[in-house]
C-alpha cells in the first residue's frame, strides 16, 4: 500500500507533514488503472473510506452535489458493461461505483452554470479522491466514461435529477497498475497569460520517480 511507511499515523508516532506530502505525491505519481483484479471481495469497511474520501472533494459553493451508487449485483454489473460499449473486462472488478450528478443540488445558486458545469467539476473532484483513496489502500482502479448514460441511468433506476457521469471499477489488482506518458510542463503550463512557458522551458524541471 502506498501509505504503509505511515501505519504509526493512527500510534504513538504523529508523521511529519513532509511524511503526508511524500505518501500524498506517492499516491498521485503511482496511480495507475487496471484491468485485472483477483476473485477477491472488499470489505465494507474498506469501500467506506473510499466513499467518504468522494464526500470530501471541494464543490462549488459547497453544495456537494454527488451521489455514488454502489453495484455488486453480478447480473447488474454485466448489464452496465454491456451499456459500456461491451467492455469486457469490466465485469471482473468486485464493485462498481457509479458516481453520478444531482442536478437539483447542482443547480442551486448558479442556475444552469451549476448544472452544466459545475456539477461535473464537482464529481470529477470526488470521483479523483475516491481513486487516490482506494489507490492508497492497495486496491485497483479504473475510471469509466464511456457508457450509455440513458441505459445506465434506467438501470439504476435514476430519477430524472440524477445523471451518471463516471464509473468507478475497484477491486484488489492482479496485475501492476499501467502508467502512461504524461504531457511534459513545458507543454501544459503558462505564465501570467496563454503561450507564455518560456520559463518552463528554461527550468525543464525534472519529474520524480516514485516506487509502487
Amino acid at each position: 500500500m502506498v501509505f504503509k511507511e505511515l501505519a504509526a499515523f493512527g500510534g504513538k508516532k504523529k508523521p511529519s507533514q513532509r511524511d503526508l506530502a511524500e505518501a500524498v505525491l506517492k499516491a498521485i505519481h503511482t496511480m495507475g488503472f487496471v484491468r485485472h483484479f483477483k476473485e477477491k471481495d472488499i470489505p465494507q469497511d474498506v469501500l467506506d473510506m473510499v466513499l467518504e474520501a468522494g464526500t470530501k472533494a471541494p464543490s462549488a459553493g459547497n453544495h456537494q452535489p454527488w451521489e455514488f451508487i454502489v453495484v455488486r449485483e453480478e447480473g447488474l454489473k454485466k448489464h452496465i458493461q454491456e451499456a459500456s460499449f461491451e467492455e469486457d473486462w469490466m465485469i471482473y472488478a468486485p464493485v462498481y461505483v457509479v458516481v453520478c450528478i444531482n442536478t437539483k443540488i447542482a443547480a442551486t445558486t448558479f442556475g444552469e452554470r451549476g448544472e452544466k458545469l459545475y456539477g461535473i467539476q464537482d464529481t470529477a473532484a470526488a470521483a479523483e479522491n475516491m481513486l487516490l483513496a482506494a489507490h492508497s489502500l492497495g486496491l485497483g482502479v479504473s475510471w469509466v466514461g464511456g457508457f450509455s448514460e440513458p441505459q445506465v441511468k434506467t438501470l439504476l433506476e435514476c430519477p430524472e435529477f440524477i445523471r451518471p457521469a463516471a464509473i468507478l471499477l475497484l477491486g484488489w489488482p492482479a496485475e501492476e497498475p499501467e502508467l502512461h506518458p504524461r504531457h511534459p510542463l513545458s507543454q501544459v503550463s503558462h505564465y501570467e497569460r496563454f503561450g507564455n512557458n518560456e520559463q518552463f522551458k528554461r527550468s525543464n524541471p525534472r519529474e520524480r520517480r516514485y516506487s509502487h
